[in-house]
């Protein structure tokens, strides 16, 4: 048995999931209006993307089942003691995360989110779950809120806010990332820019495609 698997975080991830599967981002009416190059062109701005992501802003733009499988099989099986995350939206990839270093015997989780109203929701779901304790929320823009106040070094990153920023994330946390941790970025096919920069081996990584959505990534260098 795992802290994933029990009460209360079991029950807990199946009603957020529940959630998240009824709620289409397409059908909600701030976003119906655009058309898909146009969505796409937001998703990809270094610019527009508070904007776009505000849209968005009472959905929970989950990662899939999968995905949150994997997260807590990479930081269990890495034993990871600190991670970081790059998008909270309502915590669902962060409940993960936080039971595998619950189930790791404790460790540091900080992730980001800029939306005020999302961050409550998180709070409040990793509070329901029991594992807020090894969590800090920062409220604000990422590429601020993760320039300071780090570990020293980090086992495991997960990229799952505004893919354009992908690389500029990556390069606040690159110098501390540990030979062996892994980096996760869902949605990354929006960023080429990081793909091609963490594709490439002489920048010190392993990468591959994983399932229909993921980039799994491991610094080697």
């Amino acid at each position: 048995m795992t802290t994933l698997t029990t009460t209360p975080l079991a029950p807990l991830l199946d009603r957020l999931f529940e959630e998240a599967d009824a709620a289409s981002p397409a059908a909600n009416p701030a976003v119906a209006d655009l058309s898909p190059a146009e969505r796409s062109r937001l998703m990809q701005s270094k610019t527009d993307y508070r904007d776009f992501y505000g849209r968005l802003k009472d959905l929970p733009l989950a990662v899939s089942r999968e995905t949150g499988a994997l997260l807590y099989m990479l930081a269990r099986g890495s034993r990871a003691r600190t991670i970081v995350e790059f998008g909270t939206s309502f915590g669902i990839s962060t409940l993960h995360l936080a039971a595998a270093l619950r189930d790791n015997g404790g460790g540091r989780l900080i992730t980001s989110e800029f939306e005020p109203s999302k961050v409550a929701r998180a709070r409040g779901n990793l509070t329901a779950g029991g594992l807020i304790d090894l969590v800090e929320i920062r409220e604000g823009d990422a590429l601020q809120t993760l320039r300071v106040d780090l570990p020293d070094t980090i086992d495991l990153l997960l990229l799952d806010g505004a893919k354009a920023l992908y690389p500029e994330i990556l390069s606040l946390v690159e110098s501390r990332l540990r030979p062996g941790a892994f980096i996760v970025a869902d949605n990354a096919d929006y960023s080429p820019d990081y793909l091609a920069h963490v594709r490439l081996p002489a920048n010190g990584y392993m990468s591959t495609p994983f399932g229909e959505d993921v980039e799994l990534s491991m610094r080697i260098g």
